[in-house]
Parts: structure tokens; sequence; C-alpha cells
């Protein structure tokens, strides 16, 4: 799933040690503020040191675009729902320009019918071919 919209919190930086394989762990938690006519916020985690430097998320950050993956757990007889980040998107305004090649332009295609033929004065000219031929 993909949201954009603006940060408007960057909460600290949570790490520890798992207790199951002994390794560190880092995680930071966002608030992004979805625009609209009522607008909504939305808190995301983003998982793993190496992530949360890459995508460098700065508050005030606006027009980010964040892919994203719910998943519930339950706890105690509750269920809780989180948001993980996995990638993060910038508008082109935000991130260096680089430019494209250039394309070849499409070229107009022949019109389908024939310019209407128009006689001396600008006017239409009667006959065959002219636009009140119409047989319908």
């Amino acid at each position: 799933m993909d949201l954009t919209g603006t940060i408007t919190v960057v909460m600290p930086a949570q790490s520890g040690v798992s207790q199951r394989s002994g390794n560190a762990w880092m995680s930071q938690e966002y608030v992004m503020e979805i625009p609209g006519q009522w607008p909504r916020h939305i808190v995301f985690r983003i998982f793993g040191e190496d992530r949360i430097k890459q995508f460098n998320i700065q508050q005030g950050e606006q027009n980010v675009t964040i892919q994203f993956d719910i998943d519930a757990h339950e706890y105690n007889g509750r269920w809780f729902n989180e948001i993980r980040c996995y990638n993060v998107l910038r508008s082109v305004g935000q991130q260096p320009y680089q430019q494209q090649p250039a394309q070849p332009q499409p070229q107009p295609a022949a019109a389908p019918f024939p310019p209407a033929q128009v006689n001396s004065n600008g006017q239409p000219m009667q006959g065959q071919g002219s636009a009140d031929d119409l047989p319908f």
C-alpha cells in the first residue's frame, strides 16, 4: 500500500538487543498527515538502522510517499495494528533532478479526412465533398 503526505512528527529511535538472537536492533516511528477535506494522521515504523539512515526522514518534509504493510498482533487478549514502512519515495521536487534522455516526439497522425476545400472568398465550396452533402 502507498500513502502520500507530510511528516509532522519524528519520534526518537528505539533500540535494544534481541533476547532470541542476541543481535542489536533499532526502529523509529513517524507521524504523517494525509491531506484531504479532513486531514488524517498515520503512525508508521521503520525497522533497521540501515533503513532509518537510508530514508533519512525529516520533520516537515512534504509529498513523501511511504510504501508499507499492515500487520496485527495480539497481546493480553487485545489486538494491535502495526504499520511497517519498507520504502520511502519523495516527489521530484525534493530529489536531485536527473535529466532523462530525450525521447523522440511522436509525429501527428495524418488527418482521417482531407481538409475542406474553400473558394477564393474563404467560403466552403458547394458540390461533392462539401459539408452539406451528408447522407443523413
